[in-house]
């Protein structure tokens, strides 16, 4: 399989045609989507990315028949979808901050999300070309995943106080440059309020959304390019993670805070492929005033090994929080904290 400008032209054209259909199909009538149509999707989305690693797996298997590029997909797809599962926390208080009623929902995570997936398609690009133009980027890469995964992990254990979406540079920043209305307008994302035409609170989430996703893709894109160097791989693994968002998104309603040791379980994460990069960029070294700009000869950790570590990162995160949250039932009851979203109705 060779990726040329084909290739490329052809995965972004399926990848609209996706967005489209769902937008026409699902999102273009207002409604509150159930559990089943949420969760319908959801596992038509998941077997859509099963699927595409199993193409790779016989179109791109290398003259040897190997399968690196689909093991690094798989791998990828996996590390991205986690880290979405913590993101739509940010979603929630996003969408409850603007109050947007639960009908309208779908339509702002659907668009934002669409956003977010052109954004993170050029940070793709910096970052492939950078890591072209020098291989030291992976120190940088490996160094800041390693702060992410400390950072993380030590304000899950004092407990720090949730974002407050108000306070973000980003959604301040917005609200001064754009003329924002009053109130909504069904679902409309423009209106006219006095003779001026304005932006609806509508238009100011679902731009909201694709911004602070792009903060979130300082910490997945580095991670993902510590599981594979293709820039085609990155950037699929991360389309197929985004297009099931929205349908995880109302599937977790209610349930996320259950997750009560995902921050760890991403943090380890984070920093096991923080600590692959600086290997990495140890192998590869070139900066002379390192090693005299020869490479070390280290462990490198292959991509089978590093899928496997993550999906039993991420089950053994599900089973603790499983069995605390059953033994926090047992003593009175878990209080109720991701509600945002349906207070917003």
């Amino acid at each position: 399989m060779e990726v040329n400008s084909l290739t490329w032209g052809i995965t972004i054209v399926v990848l609209l045609g996706f967005i489209i259909f769902d937008f026409v199909s699902h999102v273009r009538k207002p409604h509150e989507p159930t559990i089943k149509e949420a969760a319908g999707w959801m596992i038509f989305y998941v077997l859509l990315a099963c699927g595409f690693g199993i193409f790779l797996w016989y179109a791109w298997g290398g003259p040897q028949g190997k399968h690196d590029h689909a093991i690094e997909f798989f791998a990828g797809y996996i590390t991205e979808l986690s880290l979405s599962i913590d993101n739509l926390f940010i979603f929630a208080l996003i969408i409850g901050s603007f109050k947007v009623p639960r009908a309208y929902q779908q339509k702002v995570l659907l668009i934002g999300i669409a956003l977010a997936l052109i954004f993170r398609g050029v940070f793709i690009a910096i970052g492939a070309a950078a890591i072209s133009a020098a291989s030291a980027v992976f120190y940088l890469f490996g160094a800041f995943l390693l702060y992410t995964a400390v950072k993380l992990i030590r304000d899950e254990i004092r407990g720090e106080e949730e974002t407050d979406v108000d306070d973000m540079l980003v959604v301040r920043m917005t609200r001064k440059v754009i003329p924002v209305s009053s109130s909504f307008d069904g679902d409309k994302l423009f209106t006219r309020e006095k003779g001026h035409r304005m932006v609806t609170p509508l238009m100011l989430a679902l731009v909201s959304i694709g911004f602070i996703d792009l903060m979130f893709a300082f910490d997945s894109i580095p991670a993902i390019f510590g599981l594979t160097k293709e820039p085609y791989i990155v950037f699929t693994a991360n389309a197929f993670a985004l297009m099931g968002l929205r349908q995880m998104y109302f599937l977790l309603d209610g349930l996320l805070d259950r997750l009560v040791y995902l921050p760890y379980g991403l943090g380890v994460i984070l920093g096991f492929i923080g600590v692959k990069l600086v290997l990495h960029a140890l192998h590869e070294n070139n900066l002379a005033f390192i090693n005299g700009g020869e490479g070390f000869h280290v462990l490198e950790i292959p991509t089978v090994a590093s899928l496997l570590f993550i999906v039993v990162t991420l089950a053994v995160t599900a089973v603790a929080s499983l069995i605390k949250n059953k033994r926090d039932e047992n003593l009175g009851g878990i209080p109720p904290k991701w509600n945002t979203a349906k207070d917003a109705s």
